[in-house]
């Protein structure tokens, strides 16, 4: 609500919208809460898999098998989010709950990540050293031309 009403109080602000991830561990359990195209994933037993859905005009277009999902890395409007916060005075975030295993690695991070950077890539550097993982992503990103906010967040 707080970023809506300020996007109606300052006329550069209008239109603005942002996307948001949380994860809460407690008891072994990672609860999710998503809303727009950042992304949360885990890596477990050598497996990357994305455990949101992305929030967008092109990801409704792939689901609709209207598009393939190469098809969507180069959309032109592959940025347009369907939710978002700010949009509306409220918006309903995904929720979900997924169990937290010994040796998993989650990573939260924003589309400045994911659309520079191919998954298995990600996967990649942060299997070769999770100490270095997040600043080599950014530095992965801004190499192939950082065009938006990076952000990426490891939990262990």
């Amino acid at each position: 609500m707080v970023v809506y009403e300020k996007s109606k109080e300052v006329k550069d602000l209008e239109g603005m919208g942002t996307t948001l991830e949380v994860c809460l561990i407690y008891n072994n359990k990672a609860y999710i809460g998503h809303v727009g195209d950042s992304r949360i994933y885990r890596i477990r037993k050598d497996v990357i898999r994305k455990l949101t859905k992305d929030h967008s005009y092109v990801q409704q277009l792939v689901e609709d098998k209207k598009i393939t999902r190469e098809e969507a890395k180069t959309h032109p409007k592959k940025n347009m989010l369907t939710k978002a916060l700010g949009c509306t005075p409220y918006v309903e975030p995904d929720l979900r709950a997924r169990n937290f295993e010994k040796g998993d690695i989650f990573i939260m991070c924003s589309d400045g990540l994911t659309n520079m950077v191919e998954e298995p890539r990600i996967y990649e550097l942060i299997k070769q050293d999770i100490n270095t993982a997040a600043d080599n992503l950014i530095k992965e990103a801004n190499a192939a031309g950082g065009y938006d906010n990076i952000t990426v967040i490891i939990i262990l």
